[in-house]
């Protein structure tokens, strides 16, 4: 599904972002990328869905070679890798059922499947009763919720989730984190990249460490040691 074979990635000013990253990540893990600010985790996710490109090494996303990949093509990758923000960025001026249904309406979905699809992805993310509210009239977790909603439009392979907790409340924390949990057990691949100690220990998956641009542990059942 998702492989590094001796990937770096360097900017100008011979910055190393990532080095020598060998990674294969299967169908239906649920991985957590783990380490410091400044380690390349940003780059990872990058890198995974062909924002930049490798400078050595290659990069394989469901078979799709990034290191080739035409501009046109991007777009149809991206359509099987959900990406979730810490920052949320949804359209203020919509509400939670035209923010979600807007990403479909972008990809060329007929209006008749935009009405089906949409309610049954705010029934998975808890928020059927929120569809006529706009951002501003929801909390922080309902608003997380929304961006897993939309996430999920196109049913994706994969979801890459950025600090997707990193402004919440614990509890709001937990209920984010068990939302990633149910998709990822119906089927869905999720990289749950994030600081938090706690609910990397908490879920008791497979933890990737990177450091200094490099994996410096890469466990099964792994903890956030750092």
């Amino acid at each position: 599904m998702i492989i590094f074979n001796s990937v770096t990635k360097t900017y100008p000013g011979k910055i190393f972002a990532v080095r020598d990253i060998n990674l294969h990540i299967q169908p239906g893990e649920f991985v957590s990328i783990v380490g410091q600010s400044g380690t390349g985790k940003t780059t990872l996710i990058k890198l995974i869905i062909a924002e930049e490109k490798p400078s050595a090494g290659e990069v394989i996303i469901g078979g799709w070679q990034i290191s080739k990949i035409k501009k046109r093509e991007v777009p149809y990758l991206r359509r099987q890798i959900g990406v979730i923000f810490q920052d949320f960025k949804l359209l203020p001026k919509k509400t939670v059922f035209e923010n979600i249904s807007f990403a479909l309406e972008v990809a060329g979905y007929p209006a008749i499947k935009i009405k089906k699809i949409t309610p049954q992805l705010l029934r998975i993310v808890g928020l059927e009763d929120k569809h006529y509210r706009y951002p501003h009239q929801i909390s922080g977790g309902e608003k997380q919720r929304v961006v897993i909603a939309r996430a999920l439009a196109h049913r994706p392979k994969v979801i890459v989730a950025d600090e997707p907790t990193g402004n919440l409340d614990s509890i709001n924390t937990r209920e984010i984190i068990d939302l990633l949990v149910k998709i990822n057990k119906l089927g869905t691949t999720v990289l749950l990249v994030t600081h938090n100690r706690e609910v990397v220990n908490s879920l008791r998956q497979r933890v990737i460490t990177l450091d200094y641009g490099r994996v410096i542990s890469d466990q099964k059942q792994g903890k956030y040691v750092l």
